[in-house]
């Protein structure tokens, strides 16, 4: 019976696992045969160093380029967010769920995006469709889960 639970978990977490991809935020080295965008590259060292204008100024070039790079979008929603620019936080933020809607590292951004703001509904609801995309739970849900909560005790 264990075996037979343990093969339906494995076959459930192929099926529903999103495919891999190289996110151009990651600093997880890129497969062999994917190329290396240097302006991805000069954004993940740039948001390492916490240099938000370098970062919005690569993940600049890397959107111009890529409009459909829903990464770029939110790592340049991101850089808005950490140098004080929630306007333009949220225009990307919002394009990157646009382009793509179960983008986990956005929801989470956005939700502490909302917060910043005050309005703990809305990050509640990032943090609901989180909790609907995290079937076995991702740090993006935990993170964003813990802020909250810590906003709340705040608020108290």
């Amino acid at each position: 019976m264990k075996r037979a639970l343990v093969t339906i978990f494995f076959a459930l977490t192929a099926v529903l696992a999103p495919p891999a991809v190289h996110a151009a935020g990651d600093d997880s080295p890129a497969p062999a045969g994917v190329p290396v965008d240097a302006d991805a590259e000069a954004g993940k060292a740039a948001i390492r160093a916490q240099n938000w204008k370098g970062a919005i100024d690569a993940y600049g070039r890397v959107a111009a380029r890529d409009p459909r790079n829903a990464d770029a979008q939110n790592w340049l929603g991101y850089a808005y967010r950490k140098s004080g620019n929630l306007d333009q936080a949220f225009k990307h933020y919002d394009q990157a769920l646009k382009l793509e809607p179960r983008h986990r590292g956005a929801h989470e951004y956005i939700g502490e995006a909302y917060l910043i703001k005050g309005d703990l509904a809305k990050a509640k609801e990032h943090l609901a469709a989180l909790d609907r995309l995290c079937f076995f739970g991702c740090a993006e849900h935990a993170d964003l889960k813990k802020a909250v909560a810590e906003y709340e005790k705040r608020k108290q």
